[in-house]
């Protein structure tokens, strides 16, 4: 089988040739570049499995990266690689269609199995007994494809919407736990997955906005209801 194609963008050389080599090592080939316009160069020329992004680049930033990929690409997941751990930057990555953060310093362990989950999940791997397609209103949802259409009018979800609308459709008219959809949808119950699913959960309901029969509930302090 071929190996996973990831793209690194860290401008920092000598944390970047390390890590580059500790990944190719764990059976990954690995670009890597120094500074966000050659990674555009290479966006628009080549194809990747993976993007690993540190968020403060040279000639352009891992933000403005990631939207340009977003435009390309809604399903390819991309980790932001940060010294920062502000909630700003992190919220502003995620709503700009990121999949999760690592914050240095990091382990390659750590990283190793992120990209693990996020090319598992890329795939679309989906468990036989649960559902693909679903009607909700005026729409209709197929998981598989991404894909969330009304009246012809397709919209394309990012991996992580369409894992978390699914975990919605599969429990209609229920209260969810927090935790419960924290650890289906990520993984990991903790603040910053909480607080990324938030972003998702907004726009979920973007999305959901032109029919008045769907509404995802915030009951506050325990969960949701998605109300169909």
């Amino acid at each position: 089988m071929d190996k996973p194609k990831l793209l690194y963008v860290e401008d920092d050389l000598n944390l970047g040739y390390v890590t580059q080599d500790n990944l190719q090592l764990n059976g990954y080939e690995v670009t890597h570049c120094e500074n966000g316009a050659k990674a555009k160069d290479l966006i628009n020329t080549k194809t990747f499995d993976l993007f690993i992004l540190d968020v403060m680049l040279p000639k352009l930033d891992g933000f403005s990266l990631a939207e340009h990929i977003r435009v390309k690409n809604q399903e390819v997941p991309i980790l932001f690689l940060t010294a920062k751990s502000l909630k700003e930057d992190r919220l502003k990555g995620l709503r700009l269609g990121a999949d999760d953060y690592i914050t240095k310093p990091f382990s390659i362990e750590e990283l190793v199995l992120k990209i693990e989950i996020f090319l598992k999940r890329s795939k679309v791997y989906q468990p036989e007994n649960k559902e693909t397609i679903f009607a909700l209103g005026k729409y209709t949802f197929h998981f598989k494809l991404l894909s969330l259409t009304k009246e012809g009018h397709e919209k394309t979800l990012t991996l992580k919407e369409a894992e978390l609308l699914r975990c919605f459709a599969l429990h209609p008219n229920e209260l969810l736990k927090r935790d419960f959809i924290l650890k289906e949808v990520w993984g990991d119950d903790d603040y910053f997955n909480g607080r990324s699913m938030d972003v998702f959960i907004s726009k979920l309901r973007s999305y959901l906005k032109e029919d008045p029969t769907l509404e995802i509930k915030n009951i506050h302090g325990v969960g949701f209801i998605f109300s169909c």
